[in-house]
């Protein structure tokens, strides 16, 4: 019989890692997205006919109750930065875990976030928190990964600030002392596969971290070094970035929000005593030897070298 697996969000930065390892191991993957045009060409990374684009979105109980029918396995890798938090983040995780309950699915994995707090000021800390809550009540098997700032080719932090570090003249601080622990998209992919695998991750949350911590300028003087510009970084205060905030936010796609300088206020690192990817069998793999490649293109000349003639 035909393994089957459902990726909700398999479209994305960590979904489409997800979706090569479930492809790799011979499951048929069901690729759950909004759009469907996002999902093109991930039918090459299996055989013909192992993957599939689905229309669908979380907030939808016919989409999802569509989309998990006939699966052996779930997993969720939906998440917003920005937008409908209570109903993506919140509500979505509790409908996929009761309706995946009531289709027999055996397992389902659930990436939510470090940070996940019900009693955060931030939107967002509190529907990672609402999102874990609903589920484990749905679905009391599932098992739950709490990522740090995921890094890798393609990730929306370490390009993003390397590309205004490219542009701007200074590159701008706020929060410089808080700490994260970037994580490898590959190790948190590979963090789902051992959950899979493992009947003994069932009901428990791991967080996951790469192997140090850096404050929040470490971080920055990090990309402005890999992508050899000069550039002097410069605090922003706490009340100027809220006001930059408060009018990014009147964008489609803001690079700010007051709901993510709340969480700037907070360190993002595994919390002590907590289930690690060293408990799932992974090594995680370091900032140092994976960013540099992929931020090249960024440096001057575009890590181009002319020879002297």
């Amino acid at each position: 019989m035909r393994k089957v697996a459902t990726v909700f969000g398999g479209a994305g930065f960590i979904g489409r890692q997800v979706v090569q390892r479930l492809a790799r191991e011979d499951w048929v993957v069901r690729v759950v997205t909004r759009d469907p045009l996002g999902g093109r060409g991930m039918h090459t990374m299996g055989r013909v006919g192992q993957i599939a684009a689905l229309a669908a979105d979380v907030t939808d109980e016919a989409g999802v109750a569509r989309a998990v029918e006939g699966a052996g396995v779930v997993v969720n890798c939906v998440g917003i930065l920005h937008g409908r938090f209570d109903a993506v983040q919140g509500e979505g995780p509790a409908r996929i875990g009761r309706l995946s309950a009531a289709a027999g699915v055996d397992r389902v994995v659930h990436i939510s976030a470090i940070g996940a707090d019900g009693a955060s000021e931030s939107a967002y800390a509190r529907s990672k928190a609402a999102g874990e809550a609903g589920l484990l009540a749905a679905f009391p098997r599932a098992t739950i990964l709490r990522p740090s700032i995921v890094f890798g080719e393609g990730d929306a932090f370490f390009n993003r600030f390397a590309q205004l570090g490219s542009v701007l003249p200074f590159m701008p601080v706020i929060c410089g002392e808080t700490k994260f622990q970037p994580v490898h998209v590959g190790d948190v992919a590979d963090a789902v596969m051992a959950a899979l695998a493992d009947p003994a991750t069932e009901g428990r949350i791991y967080e996951l971290g790469g192997p140090r911590a850096w404050s929040f300028r470490e971080l920055l003087a990090f990309i402005v070094t890999q992508i050899q510009r000069k550039r002097r970084l410069v605090n922003i205060p706490l009340n100027i970035a809220q006001i930059q905030a408060r009018f990014a936010e009147l964008l489609p796609n803001p690079p700010l929000t007051r709901d993510q300088l709340i969480l700037l206020q907070r360190d993002n690192v595994v919390s002590p005593g907590a289930l690690t990817l060293n408990d799932l069998g992974i090594q995680p793999a370091a900032v140092e030897a994976l960013v540099p490649a992929y931020l090249a293109r960024f440096q001057p000349g575009g890590a181009r070298r002319v020879r002297p003639t």
